[in-house]
């Protein structure tokens, strides 16, 4: 139920303010490490971290040090000027990565725009004209501009925008026939979600993104691979696709890499770089002092500080613990995921589960109507997975 301090903020909001979000009834005003409070000083564990964004878990002393001394050093002069945290943050991307060459935006959305741009580009310079199709799966989500949601594959985000825009086919996810079949001389990409977040944390089968890597380069497609909630470390590695000893041509980055700053970035191999020369792509805030300089801090921090480390051990704990659970109710279909980015399916909605979890002081997440997904801060401890485990117990107990 909506409180009374808090129905305040939520009627101004619905006041003044699209309503294109199904938000929860509570204000949030304070975050510290894992936890949130709300207007009424309730406390929550979050188990959704700003969708897989803050890394290093809410108001990071690291984020905040950084923060507070490059705002006072340079904010925003615009990309007609080199600037030294944007090249410092370039570097340690390429230099911890398969990639070369990095383009700063703020958004996953824009980081997968200029991938589509940059793909059909070098297509076109290297093979004429004709050769512009990208092939996306069907379930993924990249996007909500116009070009990200015609390349996403879930009609619910699609709906009501028509026309899209052309040039993107769907094939199944961990269905490699389908996808030679969807090839042809039209095609110059295929992009992916190493794992589908959005669609349900669904993870590919053994040799899928292998045999993916292994079409493209026979077929001289260029390989996209959109890591906007995966990277990062959300999987125990700093990218999802190193689990399975295969590069991309192109990655899309954003989400963790500024822990709640607006930023996003694509990687891409040298090869590439000629199509994307002056004045072929731009934008006005993409990777500001401000923003590269607390996201290169987030970065050395993933990398350096333990939290690869303790996203693996946590993540193994999680799902041992979750499929507890699963052997307890029969309801739960399945526990999968990797690392910090766990999905569990029901038989049945997922949403009162999600309510239950919030009334106890947990923040959970639904995706795809029956899949509840978890995605705390990597700095996630064992107490505080325990606790929402045995919250969960007693909500399903309730429930059977």
């Amino acid at each position: 139920m909506t409180r009374k301090t808090q129905g305040g903020t939520i009627q101004l909001a619905d006041t003044y303010m699209f309503r294109t979000y199904s938000r929860f009834p509570i204000t949030l005003v304070k975050g510290q490490g894992c936890r949130v409070w709300d207007e009424e000083g309730k406390e929550y564990l979050d188990f959704v971290g700003g969708i897989a964004v803050c890394a290093l878990g809410h108001s990071s002393p690291l984020v905040g040090e950084v923060l507070e001394r490059q705002s006072r050093e340079l904010v925003h002069v615009s990309n007609l000027y080199y600037t030294r945290p944007q090249v410092d943050l370039a570097r340690l991307l390429v230099e911890n990565s398969f990639g070369d060459r990095v383009f700063f935006c703020n958004s996953g959305a824009e980081a997968n725009e200029a991938a589509i741009k940059l793909a059909r580009r070098y297509a076109r310079e290297r093979h004429g004209e004709g050769r512009h199709n990208i092939v996306s799966m069907k379930d993924s989500f990249h996007g909500r501009t116009m070009a990200t949601l015609s390349a996403t594959g879930q009609e619910k985000v699609r709906t009501g925008y028509d026309p899209l825009l052309q040039g993107f086919k769907f094939v199944s996810f961990n269905d490699l026939e389908g996808l030679e079949n969807a090839i042809d001389d039209s095609v110059c990409a295929v992009m992916l979600e190493p794992i589908q977040g959005e669609g349900g944390v669904v993870c590919p089968k053994n040799g899928f993104l292998g045999g993916v890597r292994e079409i493209c380069s026979a077929k001289g497609l260029l390989l996209i691979f959109d890591e906007v909630q995966v990277g990062m470390g959300r999987t125990g590695k700093l990218f999802a696709h190193e689990h399975y000893g295969i590069t991309p041509d192109i990655m899309t980055l954003a989400k963790a890499l500024g822990n709640g700053l607006p930023i996003g970035a694509m990687i891409a191999k040298e090869e590439l770089s000629d199509a994307f020369g002056p004045g072929s792509h731009a934008t006005t805030f993409g990777g500001t002092p401000l923003v590269t300089g607390v996201a290169t801090a987030v970065l050395s921090s993933i990398l350096h500080d333990g939290w690869l480390d303790n996203c693996r051990e946590m993540g193994r704990y999680f799902r041992e613990e979750l499929l507890k659970l699963k052997e307890k109710y029969p309801f739960i279909k399945e526990v999968r995921g990797l690392g910090l980015i766990i999905g569990m399916e029901l038989d049945r909605p997922g949403k009162p589960i999600v309510d239950a979890c919030m009334e106890k002081g947990f923040l959970i997440n639904c995706t795809q109507e029956r899949v509840l997904r978890f995605m705390p801060p990597l700095i996630i401890g064992k107490g505080e997975i325990s606790s929402l485990v045995r919250a969960l117990d007693e909500i399903f107990g309730g429930t059977t």
